[in-house]
């Protein structure tokens, strides 16, 4: 019979949670609470319980450490994969697993290195996803009617832009208050900039043209809300033009690059918004000035050119003089040219008809009907040959031509009806715009016209005047022009009569003329019609 071995010493029996508790009231009372400098690793968000689970590193050696959801929900700093923190927590053990961790309760950078590292692996992740890309940035409106402020309400940043605005160009300003500093600042700009634009267009409160993000200079933790992956997301989604004026000129945070335009501080991004309200008025007075004179000056403009291009027109004979003469030159040549061109096809068809005789006709059409047989056996031949083959094609083509106008017709019914929408839009607007431009063309054209009756010439004719012309045509100013026996054309108002100077008074004496037809004191008629 063997006995049982007696134990070995003084030592005393642990049960294994006996000794794993023990172990961890050790561990707790010994580093009850730590600061531990490390990089998160294996963080893949939180664990559908809430609580979070991953690990801090260094060269040598790594620390579990959990998160538990009511810590989670009131860390400053969030944990993220690589990014090197600071973790205040306390040392405990996890008996199930036989291993020590961390239970943290506070998160900070470890240093400026850890943030701008942070900082530019976030930087290069977003690029990486286009939000930085320039094709997505829009211009800025020349005149915007409402502009929309995101900053802190009791600032001086919003007295600044209010003060720049004022100064440059009045407009009407809405002012979504957040927090610019502090935990719930990236979600509370984030959520200004998304409510800004999901404000609708014809609502009671008006939608921004443009909004400016802005915040006064700070430390680089200060800035770090302006930072955050939410409120870039939410400035690269905006549909309104976005001005970032976060900090001073040398501040640069991630927003800086979503917006559209970065300002580099919050009275600059106030004197990008809008004009000179002064410069427009002057600007504008200008054109008007120029616009007023305008039309006068063309039209003397115009004037000019008609009385160079009068002096430059030519008379009706001067230009029929030569080709009269090349017709009456060609007149007679003529006959000549008839006579020889007959006598020339004559010789060439008794020629023609010396060569054809019966017998070279027939034996020409016998060796020409032997060709006609020949080739139509072979053009026959190579008919059907060919209408096979084009048979066999058109079958294989027929069946991808019934699938590809299928989705042809597809195709183009989709696309008729977007161009049916852009032709009806695209109608209504050329309706619009024809109706302005014949408006002020009709006006144009009616201001030229009784600017041509008042300078007309006829005008004159009808208050009673005529024009005088000698035989050449040419206009008749003065009586000494004028010599007995000339035929003269008088126009009036309503036609035209020729008449014979008889004499002429001279200047020196003017006196009251007789009428037509009647003689003053016996004295001949000045024109006889």
């Amino acid at each position: 019979m063997t006995l049982p071995a007696e134990p070995r010493g003084n030592a005393p029996e642990w049960s294994v949670t006996e000794l794993s508790f023990a172990l961890r009231r050790t561990v707790e009372d010994a580093y009850g609470h730590v600061r531990v400098r490390g990089e998160i690793s294996g963080y893949r968000g939180p664990h559908s319980s809430g609580h979070a689970y991953f690990s801090l590193k260094d060269e040598g050696a790594r620390l579990d450490a959990v998160v538990w959801k009511g810590t989670f929900a009131r860390l400053k700093l969030r944990p993220e994969e690589g990014l090197e923190v600071v973790a205040v927590g306390k040392l405990t053990t996890y008996p199930g697993k036989s291993g020590y961790q961390i239970v943290i309760e506070q998160l900070e950078f470890a240093g400026a290195g850890a943030i701008m590292a942070m900082l530019e692996e976030r930087k290069r992740r977003l690029a990486g996803e286009g939000l930085f890309d320039p094709a997505r940035k829009t211009l800025l409106p020349f005149l915007p009617n409402v502009i929309g402020v995101v900053t802190s309400p009791t600032g001086a940043v919003i007295r600044d832009i209010l003060h720049r605005l004022a100064d440059r160009f009045p407009r009407r300003v809405l002012v979504w208050p957040v927090r610019v500093q502090g935990e719930t600042s990236a979600a509370e700009v984030a959520a200004a900039i998304r409510g800004f634009n999901a404000l609708p267009l014809t609502g009671p409160i008006p939608r921004p043209d443009v909004l400016i993000v802005a915040r006064g200079g700070g430390s680089l933790e200060d800035l770090l809300g302006f930072s955050d992956e939410a409120v870039v997301r939410a400035a690269a989604e905006s549909q309104i033009p976005l001005v970032s004026a976060v900090g001073h000129e040398t501040d640069v945070t991630l927003i800086d690059f979503a917006a559209d335009v970065r300002a580099p501080t919050p009275s600059a991004a106030a004197e990008m918004v809008v004009p000179v309200r002064a410069d427009l008025l002057a600007t504008v007075a200008a054109l008007g000035t120029r616009l007023a004179a305008a039309p006068q000056r063309l039209l003397e403009r115009r004037r000019r050119d008609y009385r160079a291009l009068a002096r430059l027109l030519p008379s009706a004979d001067a230009l029929l003089a030569t080709p009269r003469q090349r017709l009456d030159s060609a007149g007679d040549r003529l006959p000549r040219a008839l006579t020889a061109n007959a006598v020339a096809h004559r010789v060439q068809f008794q020629a023609a008809r010396a060569k054809l005789s019966p017998s070279a006709l027939r034996l020409r059409l016998e060796r020409l009907g032997d060709r006609t047989n020949t080739v139509g056996a072979r053009l026959r031949q190579g008919l059907e040959a060919l209408v096979a083959r084009r048979k066999d094609r058109l079958e294989a083509v027929s069946g991808r031509l019934a699938t590809a106008q299928a989705m042809n017709l597809r195709a183009h019914a989709v696309e008729n009806a977007r161009r049916r929408e852009q032709l009806a839009v695209l109608h209504r607007r050329g309706v619009r715009a024809l109706a302005g431009e014949l408006k002020a063309r009709h006006q144009r054209l009616d201001a030229m016209d009784q600017l041509l009756r008042a300078l007309s010439y006829r005008g004159v004719l009808a208050r009673g005047f005529a024009l005088v012309r000698d035989a050449q045509g040419q206009a008749v100013r003065a009586a000494a022009a004028v010599a007995g026996g000339m035929r003269l054309d008088l126009e009036f108002a309503d036609g035209r009569i020729s008449a014979v100077a008889q004499g002429a008074s001279t200047p020196s004496e003017p006196k009251k003329a007789p009428r037509a037809g009647t003689g003053g004191g016996g004295q001949p008629t000045l024109f006889d019609t």
